[in-house]
């Protein structure tokens, strides 16, 4: 018995692109970036593992010593170096938590919904990101003055629940991130406003969130010039709190340097952390894609 076999073209299949391998510049070169981006962070631990002598040898040690955890435990007996980190936390997640719930809410009613003055309105946010930030100082000092908030926590948590650049963000990805199909299906079902944004935008955005989280979290962790100016020398953030290890006549920088390794640790977690998020997201996204 033989088989007959149908003569004509074969269909057409996909033409899948061959990818070289990474050949050894492109190691080399990610090798290079990594490195250079991880040495300041090595050198910090360097000299906050030895003494302040090391930084006047010809050539510095490139091994850490065995000094971290004396340096680390002078530093917490030289400043309320506890009590500013569990500040900086505490300012830095409120601000983190608002920023990316108002300025999600603001992006998704910008992007997605119709109301008067919409545009203008935006235009006008927008042109905020223009007006440097030490014009509002003063304005702003008098304003916690005023509400009695002044040396207090609120008046560095208050003035940055929400801000111009995290409106922006969010509603430029809100736009296409989340068509106009979903929210409509939605309305059908019966869901309410708030309920479309909560589970049908607010997952579709998760990728931008995490990296307004991320940067806000940074940015408020290392704000320096409003602590500085609003709080009590009694109740500061990590950062006055390093400022207050090198205001002496002599600058240990062993001190400063071991405070400033443990006060790198909370942005390295929650890098790591929405890092994760990031690539889920954006994995997600191209599988579906």
């Amino acid at each position: 018995m033989t088989l007959a076999v149908r003569s004509g073209p074969r269909p057409k299949t996909a033409k899948v692109a061959k990818l070289g391998r990474p050949n050894f510049f492109v190691y080399a070169t990610l090798a290079v970036f990594v490195l250079g981006s991880l040495f300041p962070f090595y050198w910090s631990f360097l000299v906050a593992s030895r003494d302040s002598g090391m930084l006047t040898e010809r050539v510095p040690p490139l091994l850490p010593g065995g000094n971290f955890f004396a340096n680390a435990a002078e530093v917490f007996d030289s400043v309320a170096f506890w009590k500013s980190m569990g500040n900086s936390i505490l300012v830095a997640t409120s601000v983190t938590l608002t920023t990316v719930l108002f300025s999600s809410l603001a992006g998704f009613a910008f992007a997605k919904l119709r109301f008067r003055g919409r545009d203008p309105l935006f235009v006008f946010i927008v042109v905020t990101l223009a007006v440097p930030t030490q014009l509002g100082v003063i304005p702003l000092f008098i304003a916690m003055s005023e509400l009695g908030w002044a040396g207090g926590l609120q008046a560095v948590i208050v003035p940055n629940l929400v801000t111009a650049f995290g409106v922006f963000w969010m509603r430029q990805y809100t736009v296409d991130a989340v068509p106009y199909e979903l929210i409509e299906a939605a309305r059908v079902d019966g869901c309410s406003m708030i309920r479309i944004f909560w589970h049908v935008c607010l997952p579709a955005v998760r990728p931008a969130a995490a990296v307004l989280a991320m940067f806000t979290f940074m940015t408020s962790w290392n704000d320096f010039l409003w602590p500085l100016i609003v709080l009590d020398a009694g109740n500061p953030t990590v950062q006055l709190a390093l400022e207050q290890l090198q205001s002496g006549y002599y600058t240990n920088y062993s001190l400063v340097l071991a405070g400033t390794t443990l006060a790198t640790i909370p942005i390295l977690i929650v890098f790591l952390l929405l890092g994760r998020q990031i690539v889920a997201g954006i994995m997600q996204g191209a599988v579906k894609g």
